[in-house]
This record gives C-alpha cells, structure tokens and sequence, in this order.
C-alpha cells in the first residue's frame, strides 16, 4: 500500500508564532496520529530560529513534497519560500506579505495536484496583508476564491464539539438583516455532505441554534427563528438530512445534549466560537468545509505578543495536522474503493 501523501503546512505570518509553534509540533512527530508534514517557508530563518529558542530541530530544504515523508523522521522538511525582508518578532512586514500568500497558494496548488494530502495553515495577520494590497477577508474567503469561487463554511472543531458559524466576522447588529433562509440551507448541506466525505459519518445529526433567547419563544422574542431559521430546517429535512432545530442556545452546548448530534449551525460568530473555545480552548480547530481540497488551521490567532518567547502553545496546530491527516487518508481509502 502506498505511503500517504504529507501534509503542506505554509507559513503564515513569520513574526507571529508560526515558526515557534511549527518546530515544537515537529519534535513531537512521534505522537500519535502526526504524519509526516512539510513547510512552505524559509529554511535559514527557520533554522535559526530553532537555534534561538534551543530547540534541536534540523531544518533540511526539499525540492518537492516527494522527499518529505522520508526525511520527516530525523529532520523536519522545508520547501523554500522566500522572504523579502527580515523578519523580526512581534513586528509585521508588508514586505513579506507576497511570501505569505505565496506559500498558500503553492499547498494548494502541491494539493489540488495530488502530491500533497491536505493544506494546513498558519495564522496570518490580516491587516499586515491588507497593507499589501490583499483584497479578501481572510483565509478562509481566499482558498474559496482559489477554488474558483465555490461556497464554503467554517467548522471550529474539537473532539466534544464541532460548530458551524452561518454568519462570521459580521458586527452583532448586522446579524439578523444578513441572515436568510437560503444561507442556512446552503451552510446545512455544506455541513452534512461534508460530516459524510471527510468525518465518515454515514448520517449526520444537525442541531440549529436559534438567532433569539429560547429561539424565539414562539414568535414573543423576536420573529426570526420562525420566519427564517424554521423555514431552513424544514428544507433540509426535505433533502434527507438528519437536522432538528430551532433551539435554544442556552441549552445546547452541555454534555448530555451534545451527545445529539454531530454539529450545530449557530447564527453567529460568538454563538459558536465560546462554547467551543470554552471547551478546549488550545485544542479547537478550524476546518473549511465545502473545498474540493482538505484544509485544517489552529483556532488561534499570531500571537505577536508571544512571537520569540518559546512560550506558545502548540496543541491547536498539532489537532489540526491530525485532524488533515485523518481526513486525507479517510478520503484515500473512499477514493480507492
């Protein structure tokens, strides 16, 4: 049986934590469920900075993502990207942007080409790439863009929780006006199709949030809940999936009533992302769902704060390479019979 393909992991903004939090989940390979990965980034700056933080890991530039697998045993694979400027920790450069978006844009490119198996992305610092002229509003809308404009949703995932945000980085007050009916429907089926191919869940159970305390109380706390999101159940539902709702948020996130199902959609960013964060605050991971590729990110920002400290938390990123690795080798053996 063929080895499974590595993992791209890019760069992300290299003064944030990155780099530091890269090396550290190299030199704990040995853990259960870490396949092999490689970096789109620098090597000299990597190596480096290994040695500035006293960490034994042995930077080796590749050619391609073929001699990844082999070499990620005794050294941790690097395929050159390079920087415009120095980088310094905690302090951003537009001038490195270009390299930043590079580096996604060549995983997705080793992904789509079937040499690599799935794309892991560092944090990046939005505004530094704005500065460079970087025109959307992040990670999740670029890949989209780079798949050639499909419809996706972001799934913030840990091994208690899985949460869909229907509307994310949108003021609170704009909530309701955005909402509609078909976005649920649309963020349900990415969702459900999604829990099929990648998390090998023959039938997906969806519990949708309410917009409203107590979803609505029947219309005495505001009509949304029975005019839009009631509306979006009963269209799944139509279409097979397994998907009850609406409910109060208040109630939906303890134990006993997580065992329902295997994802909620919430109606907002927060509705999600505090439950979850709540939960596993270092372990969450954010997963683009609706892709024609697999792509994982740590739940966590760049931490410039942290950046050169040694003292960032490498748990988001390690669930989130093995989170890639499970979902690709689940999607090998479906494409394989």
């Amino acid at each position: 049986m063929p080895a499974a393909l590595p993992l791209a992991l890019t760069m992300g903004e290299p003064a944030g934590i990155a780099g530091e939090i890269a090396l550290k989940a190299w030199l704990r390979r040995g853990e259960g469920g870490v396949v092999p990965f490689f970096l789109l980034d620098d090597p000299d700056r990597l190596a480096a900075l290994a040695r500035q933080l006293g960490f034994d890991v042995p930077v080796a530039a590749i050619t391609g993502p073929e001699q990844a697998t082999g070499l990620f045993g005794s050294v941790l694979p690097v395929l050159p990207v390079t920087l415009a400027a120095p980088v310094v920790p905690g302090r951003p450069d537009p001038a490195n942007a270009p390299a930043v978006i590079r580096a996604i844009d060549r995983a997705v490119e080793l992904v789509r080409a079937g040499r690599a198996g799935a794309v892991v992305t560092n944090p990046i610092q939005k505004q530094t790439l704005y500065q460079a002229g970087f025109v959307h509003a992040g990670h999740t809308d670029y890949l989209a863009h780079l798949a050639g404009g499909v419809d996706v949703v972001m799934m913030l995932a840990c091994p208690q929780l899985r949460v869909v945000p229907v509307t994310v980085h949108v003021p609170l007050a704009s909530v309701p006006a955005l909402l509609t009916t078909e976005l649920i429907v649309s963020a349900g089926r990415i969702t459900a199709a999604a829990l099929r191919r990648d998390f090998g869940l023959e039938r997906p159970r969806l519990a949708v949030a309410g917009l409203n305390p107590h979803a609505g109380e029947g219309g005495t706390i505001g009509r949304e809940d029975m005019e839009i999101v009631a509306p979006a159940i009963a269209a799944l539902r139509e279409d097979g999936i397994e998907v009850f709702g609406p409910l109060s948020a208040d109630t939906l996130f303890h134990e006993e009533a997580r065992r329902s199902y295997d994802a909620a959609l919430c109606m907002y960013h927060d509705q999600a992302l505090i439950p979850i964060k709540t939960l596993d605050f270092h372990g969450g991971v954010n997963v683009t769902l609706g892709l024609p590729f697999i792509r994982t990110s740590p739940d966590h920002g760049t931490a410039l704060d942290l950046a050169g400290t040694g003292k960032a938390n490498e748990s988001s990123l390690l669930a989130a390479l093995r989170m890639a690795g499970e979902m690709a080798a689940r999607n090998a053996r479906s494409h394989n019979g």
